[in-house]
């Protein structure tokens, strides 16, 4: 199983997603309370942290990308050593995909000539105010002043 990204347990723990992202960072804490499954061999397993210290973590600070890794590495090591968790997880991970949508994906196309004034690349903007556009440059390539006549 891949790691759970990093960027969607932060953005979860952070509250992204409104009531979805509640919903899915509650649905991974009762994840990872489950009792373990380690299957027949409990002695061939090595001890592996539940998450819930991480998860904890994280939680408390949601921008702090050690907490976040820390989570993603308990959950990808104990969903190899406990199946049902493993689909669990697999399920969960679908869910919560959704409510972080087409977050991240970005696609910026300037094209038709050339742009005077601002122009911004990016997601999601808020907030901004633009109070003047420069002047494009004129026929005769002086900075914008156009006609007159030299003599």
């Amino acid at each position: 199983m891949d790691p759970v990204s990093l960027g969607l347990l932060a953005a979860l723990a952070g509250g992204a997603g409104g009531e979805l992202g509640r919903e899915a960072w509650a649905g991974l804490t009762a994840l990872v309370r489950r009792p373990f499954r380690r299957g027949e061999d409990t002695d061939a397993v090595p001890a592996v942290s539940s998450g819930e210290a991480e998860l904890t973590r994280l939680a408390q600070d949601p921008a702090d990308q050690s907490s976040a890794q820390a989570l993603s590495t308990a959950l990808a090591v104990r969903a190899a050593v406990d199946s049902d968790f493993h689909t669990a997880l697999v399920d969960w991970l679908r869910q919560a995909q959704a409510v972080r949508g087409d977050e991240g994906a970005v696609t910026n196309t300037i094209s038709g000539g050339t742009q005077y004034g601002p122009v911004l690349q990016g997601r999601d903007f808020t907030g901004l105010t633009f109070t003047s556009a420069p002047t494009p440059p004129g026929p005769t390539g002086n900075g914008g002043e156009r006609g007159g006549t030299s003599q």
